[in-house]
């Protein structure tokens, strides 16, 4: 932007090109090099995706598992495939380099994908076991089953955090239209990958169903090798921000050591009562004199060290308080597509939608919403807010919040409308018959899921990469994942302990037979715990202040 020669070319602070030198911001990273960086992770997605949104049908029907055990399966895989990030983050940021992490997770997800192909296809290397159409499964085919979504889930625990750190990389934060571009990234980035979602749901499911589960499966196998070739063409346009020479993991687990350390000491000096001011000046000079001879024995962590570690410890409560929304959203992939099973999915007297593929209404709201929301919403806010972009982080977090807790409710209404119908038309010990209601009645829940994702999804992305240290971004990243790695595995644990207990009484909530289980009842306690964790984000929320600009708290 300067005409001035001599700042020409203007070199990015602490960011080299491929071949390790001085890259100039007008030759390098921007949107020409976040497309190509799109473009893989489109393609991983649309293999994740390919395995998850489906996976609750393959295992109750080709595995031949019950519904709460699968259902179960599901949410400890996904919980699983959500927390593998954070070792993700943690070799990216301590040894590799987000690239080379994202070069090794793609060959592994390869991997991965072939093992699953070739596991579905077995059945038919045994023709001889088949009964009619019905192929049970070997204990070689199950084990190779989880093997494969298992390396799936430490495969995209390397690719998941590193890619859109990555990619938001590529925009100086420093810069103030760069700036702007970076935070319009984390909607686009997440537009395109809901837009591959769809056509993934749409047509894999119906592959998966209604063709092959093979051609099903290695499908994202070939489209997983073509985003890896579509991500190497921009190697020589991305900028590569220089690993410290000493791990950041290890620089913070230090300065949380010092931290420790300073309120221990600082307690057993107060006796474990209330401090006074004057006490508190005590403790920080406690904490100043700890600082102090760490440093002169050589050990460790400068004053903004240890103001990192404080930031990433004031991160806890807002992560903390998105658990219930992660616990709401393992409901579309498991228990939602089970009830679509249930109901009237023809579109055609020859065809009927998979029920699978109702999850495309969640990827279709949220193409459909993102440009309202860049374009539209975020400059009348603005106007209003005076924040550039229109909502403070915490405020769009809070808002997607309100919208799964209505979504939760509309959800609970529906499945018992469902289960008086079923009543009325004697269908309750017919499982496998269809419901006369449409699966139109399910689109709204999908519909506000999509809207809530744009708002709560895109602002914990761009919430936990900002607010970390900058050298810990992919961990910052992970941190967010992590939050619905352990919303599955509580919801895992609800529906076990649920369908245990209530089962000893009756019908389980979650019966195989749909028609006396109870998912209302479930889907009502998810909308109480939802409306409560919004009381309690609430109170963190307002309080919270910003790593770069207190001004921009929610309060703001």
């Amino acid at each position: 932007m300067d005409s001035d020669p001599l700042l020409l070319p203007r070199p990015v602070p602490f960011v080299v090109g491929h071949d390790g030198r001085p890259v100039s911001k007008s030759s390098s990273g921007r949107w020409s090099a976040a497309l190509f960086i799109i473009g893989v992770e489109v393609a991983e997605r649309f293999a994740y995706y390919g395995i998850s949104s489906n996976m609750i049908t393959y295992l109750t029907g080709p595995l031949g598992e019950p519904t709460a055990a699968s259902a179960a399966a599901v949410n400890t895989w996904s919980g699983v495939a959500s927390m593998t990030p954070l070792l993700g983050a943690f070799v990216a940021d301590s040894y590799l380099g987000r690239y080379r992490t994202i070069m090794i997770a793609s060959l592994l997800y390869l991997l991965a994908l072939g093992m699953l192909t070739l596991s579905s296809v077995m059945p038919t290397l045994h023709p001889h076991m088949c009964s009619g159409t019905s192929c049970p499964p070997t204990q070689f085919q199950i084990a190779l089953f989880f093997s494969s979504i298992y390396l799936v889930a430490f495969a995209q625990g390397g690719h998941k955090p590193c890619v859109q750190a990555f990619g938001a990389d590529q925009f100086d934060q420093n810069d103030p239209e760069e700036s702007i571009s970076r935070s319009s990234f984390f909607n686009w980035w997440y537009f395109s990958l809901c837009a591959g979602t769809v056509v993934t749901i749409l047509v894999l499911n119906y592959v998966q169903d209604n063709i092959s589960w093979s051609l099903g499966f290695g499908i994202p196998c070939i489209a997983m090798g073509i985003g890896l070739a579509v991500f190497l063409l921009g190697t020589k346009n991305y900028r590569y921000y220089l690993l410290e020479e000493k791990s950041p993991f290890a620089r913070i687990g230090r300065a949380f050591a010092t931290l420790v350390q300073s309120q221990i000491r600082a307690h057993k000096v107060s006796g474990g009562s209330h401090p006074t001011t004057s006490e508190e000046d005590g403790y920080t000079q406690i904490l100043q004199s700890d600082q102090s001879k760490l440093e002169e024995e050589g050990g460790v962590p400068s004053a903004r060290q240890v103001e990192e570690a404080k930031g990433v410890l004031r991160l806890f409560p807002i992560w903390a308080t998105c658990l219930i929304y992660a616990v709401v959203f393992a409901q579309s992939s498991t228990f939602f597509t089970k009830q679509g099973s249930t109901l009237d999915r023809r579109i055609s007297s020859t065809l009927q939608v998979p029920p699978a593929a109702l999850q495309s209404f969640i990827s279709m709201s949220i193409v459909a919403f993102i440009p309202i929301y860049d374009r539209i919403l975020v400059p009348i806010a603005r106007k209003f807010s005076k924040i550039p972009t229109g909502f403070t982080l915490l405020q769009r977090i809070g808002i997607g919040m309100v919208l799964s807790m209505i979504a939760m409710v509309i959800a609970a209404v529906v499945e018992t409308k469902r289960l008086k119908i079923a009543r009325d038309y004697g269908l309750v010990d017919l499982p496998s018959a269809m419901i006369p209601m449409s699966l139109w009645w399910l689109v709204p829940q999908y519909v506000l899921y999509g809207i809530a994702d744009v708002f709560t999804m895109v602002g914990l992305q761009e919430f936990f990469y900002d607010q970390v240290p900058d050298a810990l971004r992919s961990l910052g990243l992970a941190l967010y994942l992590s939050i619905f790695g352990i919303g599955s595995f509580i919801s895992s644990f609800l529906v076990s302990v649920i369908d245990d207990a209530t089962k000893r009484t009756g019908d389980s909530w979650f019966s195989n037979n749909l028609n006396r289980a109870h998912l209302d009842y479930f889907y009502w306690l998810l909308a109480g715990l939802s409306a409560l964790e919004l009381v309690i984000y609430l109170f963190f929320a307002w309080s919270y202040v910003y790593k770069k600009k207190a001004s921009t708290a929610l309060s703001s």
